[in-house]
């Protein structure tokens, strides 16, 4: 919170530092970030894009590396399965380490003398394999160097347990050593460099364990690009097998270079703990690589060529700075070039901003001398029209000032004529009351709230009761003047009375249903019939009378009319609605417009009507309760 805090007020700071800022120095800078981010976004687009195409060439390139050693790991496997299977295709090696009786001196002088050179050239034929070995489970029989050699000397072996596991009775093993299985016999014999082991378990007569068969092949020979010379120093080819032990050659220097040890390499390259996807990117030594790898399922390793990014990413980057370099520099020059043309551009502007000083001071005398188009010069020219009627303005205060004092005394002279009329009114109606004539004192108690309703006008908006109440006393009026043919009937619910209303929205629906409704004849009565009912946040007001009536051709002129947002012709308007609702349009109109100027386009008024049956106009209002706010 307090750092949200902090970093408010530091924006809030600089917003108002910059609006003391003078507008030619808020342009350019404006002009800068303007230019300045666009240039510097594009750049780093296009830097990750360049490296990414680039990363992606170079993982193509190093897939083809893999699949060349994946053709020599192939041919390789095929030739050390089919040294395996010559070799236990001599009837006579599997006779000898199945025997059942102790040999001979002349059978085990004919058996190195024949089968053991025979396996000799079967390994010589083959120059990459590197041993041929048999270890055989029988102590009736005796060890011949180099090839048969007593199990017991391999049981402790990792791979011993797997073999004798295994379904198919083979297991391959990569090994970092080549030990001499004799080496009790030869004690200072050499390890050797790391190996690949094809061993079967020999299985003579069937179902019965008789040795295991080794056939191996020096890893130099077995992987050629892995462990090969290579003059490529960006990539080095790397075996991982099940374990996550790592194979590779240490003359070449890339991954020494990095000074990662070779724990922390395995670690990073295993991906059976990481779950690393065939190409993934990694960091040894600080550095970024590309690791590209695929697996050889039947050793059960993984071939991965480690790629340098160090490169391409520096390339790239430079690329970059190059480019935002040449940004820069060229937004410079373009933000000199801007501050002299805004300087010059700006020149009329300051002459107006003095101008407006000494206007604020109170010199209105003067005339301005900036000319010319643009938004300066037609900021200049209202500016002098603007001059011109402070002046005019100056001059009618003071004549207005002059009249105020009359028109005071006109409006409290027009108060006190308005209290006259009250107060004759209802001298007149005590008169009346005395002389028995209540009839007359009832018609002059609705004249008198007719007047007072029309001539208090101190706002816009009423309550329905208010209006109703209006209504009525028109209505009494009206009634003196038809000898009593008019009948007022209310359907409104006691909730709805304090509606607001705008100010005289009835009288003229109403004032039209008594002018145009009333039949002639004077036998006939004319009942006028006011219903509210609130809907949906909308009050829906309605005045219907029985009177005559329209057709429908007259009614739809009459809401065409109605709907009118300027006044039509006096002719329109008449022959609209003659013989009907003749001028009838212009009231409604107005209430119409009212409506919609203080309520808005959804609200308004409309008719309908059947000629000789009745017509009703129904006024659309929001639904809000003046003591109560909105329903």
């Amino acid at each position: 919170m307090q750092k949200r805090t902090f970093w408010k007020k530091t924006v809030r700071r600089l917003v108002e530092r910059q609006e003391q800022w003078s507008l030619q120095t808020r342009l350019i800078l404006a002009y800068v970030i303007i230019l300045l981010i666009p240039s510097v976004l594009i750049s780093l687009l296009l830097f990750k894009q360049f490296a990414g195409s680039a990363i992606d060439e170079m993982e193509r390139k190093n897939e083809n590396t893999l699949e060349i050693e994946r053709l020599n790991i192939d041919n390789n496997i095929e030739t050390i399965r089919r040294a395996a299977d010559l070799s236990l295709a001599d009837q006579e090696v599997l006779d000898y380490i199945s025997r059942t009786t102790d040999p001979d001196t002349a059978e085990l002088i004919d058996f190195s003398t024949t089968v053991v050179p025979a396996l000799g050239r079967l390994q010589s034929n083959n120059p990459n394999i590197a041993h041929i070995r048999i270890y055989f489970d029988n102590k009736r029989i005796n060890e011949i160097y180099p090839v048969f050699a007593d199990e017991e000397r391999v049981a402790k072996e990792p791979w011993f347990g797997r073999l004798t596991a295994s379904e198919d009775r083979t297991a391959w093993s990569l090994t970092p050593t080549d030990p001499d299985p004799f080496k009790m016999i030869f004690e200072n014999a050499p390890a050797g460099q790391p190996k690949v082991a094809f061993l079967k378990e020999i299985m003579y007569p069937l179902g019965v364990h008789a040795g295991i068969l080794e056939v191996d092949m020096l890893m130099s020979s077995f992987f050629p690009k892995t462990f090969g010379s290579s003059a490529d120093d960006m990539s080095q080819l790397v075996i991982s097998d099940s374990q996550g032990h790592l194979f590779y050659n240490p003359q070449q220097k890339l991954l020494a270079a990095t000074g990662v040890s070779p724990e922390e390499l395995a670690v990073a390259l295993n991906p059976r703990e990481r779950q690393q996807p065939p190409s993934f990117r990694l960091t040894l030594g600080g550095q970024p690589f590309l690791a590209v790898s695929r697996e050889i399922e039947p050793l059960g390793a993984r071939m991965i060529n480690v790629v340098s990014l160090q490169r391409v990413l520096e390339s790239a980057r430079q690329t970059r700075d190059r480019l935002i370099a040449a940004n820069v520099i060229l937004i410079a020059i373009l933000s000199i070039a801007t501050y002299a043309l805004n300087s010059f551009i700006l020149k009329k502007l300051h002459i107006l901003t003095d101008s407006m000083k000494r206007v604020r001071q109170g010199d209105f005398g003067f005339d301005l001398t900036v000319r010319g188009g643009g938004e300066v010069g037609e900021l200049a020219h209202h500016f002098r029209k603007m001059l011109r009627k402070i002046n005019e303005l100056i001059a009618d205060a003071v004549n207005k000032k002059a009249a105020s004092k009359e028109t005071e005394l006109r409006s409290l002279k027009n108060q006190i004529d308005s209290h006259f009329l009250y107060n004759t009114l209802e001298n007149i109606k005590m008169m009346a009351e005395v002389e028995g004539q209540y009839p007359i004192s009832d018609a002059l108690t609705s004249l008198g709230g007719l007047m007072r309703y029309n001539l208090k006008w101190t706002s816009e908006y009423v309550r329905l009761r208010d209006e109703i109440a209006h209504i009525t006393n028109y209505i009494a009026i009206m009634n003196i003047r038809y000898e009593n043919r008019i009948r007022l009937a209310l359907d409104i619910p006691a909730a709805l009375l304090d509606q607001e209303l705008l100010k005289m929205s009835l009288q003229p629906i109403v004032e039209n249903a008594v002018k145009h409704g009333l039949r002639a004849s004077s036998m006939e009565t004319l009942t006028i019939c006011i219903e509210a009912e609130a809907r949906e946040g909308t009050l829906l007001l309605a005045v219907r009378d029985d009177g005559r009536g329209m057709p429908a051709d007259r009614v739809a002129q009459l809401n065409r009319s109605i709907a009118l947002e300027a006044p039509e012709p006096s002719g329109a308007v008449a022959a609209g609605a003659d013989a009907g609702r003749e001028g009838g349009g212009i009231g409604l109109r107005n209430v119409h417009q009212r409506i919609q100027l203080y309520y808005g386009k959804e609200y308004g008024l409309a008719a309908e009507s059947e000629e000789g049956v009745y017509t009703r106009v129904v006024i659309r209002i929001p639904y809000f309760i003046l003591t109560g706010g909105a329903g």
